[in-house]
């Protein structure tokens, strides 16, 4: 898990879709801030690529499990920044497979943390 998301923090952290693309299975079922729904490398692709370039993300690693030698998942708090000081902070569930070789990202869903400050 740890290793997936320092994958993903690297690709995501300097805006390179392709490689974000990658680290998902083809069939893989992506929900990010939207309350859409996706399937696939191409719509994960797309979905990263409308994202601002300057975007970074920090990643804490709270729990992982895994199901038998081709499942493993866990979940992670995320927070997004900007450097105009644009934040945003949630919850992030995986489920990983192992697919073409190495672990990849088969379900991958955020859920915002709302707080009142």
């Amino acid at each position: 898990m740890r290793e997936v998301l320092d994958r993903w923090k690297a690709a995501f952290d300097g805006h390179r879709t392709d490689a974000m693309a990658d680290l998902f299975t083809t069939d893989a079922l992506f929900q990010g801030f939207g309350p859409t729904v996706t399937a696939g490398r191409d719509a994960v692709r797309a979905y990263y690529e409308a994202v601002p370039d300057d975007r970074t993300a920090d990643v804490t690693v709270l729990h992982t499990y895994t199901i038998g030698d081709q499942v493993a998942g866990g979940f992670a708090d995320v927070t997004f920044r900007d450097p105009a000081g644009w934040e945003a902070a949630v919850h992030l569930s995986l489920v990983l497979r192992r697919d073409e070789g190495s672990w990849r990202i088969r379900q991958y869903h955020v859920s915002r943390v709302i707080t009142d400050h």
